[in-house]
């Protein structure tokens, strides 16, 4: 009642796919690379990709980049453009300004609205059993209705 009105605290924001700790290995915008790419940790493509990425850390491909490649990492959240394969083992992310063409295989996907993707995704692991869309009826067995035989219609 009596003092400074309180502030008013702001929501927290949503956390990214991807952690946020630094990438270690950064293709800045001008970088344009053909070949194969392999490591450990965080790395980011600001550039151009041709080829294929194999890394057990997290990849970041930034909004500016293009990428077309066979890519496996853990995490792979994507801001840019990527036409090709990828793996990942954790999650998938397409963010908004993100374009992916291809084949996605992952445990998790997520594609935030205005993200765009064409392909197929799989996500691997046991197949969950296909959900009936009518329960079998017991009493459904096979029945035969006469209905030349008339005894039940009546004409009108």
């Amino acid at each position: 009642m009596f003092g400074r009105p309180k502030p008013e605290k702001a929501p927290a924001a949503p956390k990214p796919a991807v952690p946020s700790a630094s990438a270690e290995t950064v293709l800045g915008p001008t970088c344009v690379f053909k070949g194969m790419l392999q490591g450990d940790g965080t790395i980011r493509v600001e550039g151009i990709f041709e080829g294929t990425i194999e890394i057990s850390g997290n990849l970041i491909i930034g909004e500016n980049a293009r990428v077309r490649a066979e890519v496996r990492a853990t995490n792979v959240s994507v801001a840019g453009m990527v036409i090709g394969k990828i793996h990942a083992t954790g999650r998938v992310e397409i963010l908004s300004t993100g374009k992916v063409w291809g084949e996605i295989q992952t445990s998790s996907m997520v594609i935030d609205e205005g993200g765009y993707f064409r392909g197929q995704s799989v996500m691997p692991g046991a197949e969950p059993e296909f959900p009936m869309l009518e329960a079998p009826r017991p009493d459904r067995e096979e029945r035969v209705i006469d209905v030349s035989a008339g005894s039940d219609l009546r004409e009108g």
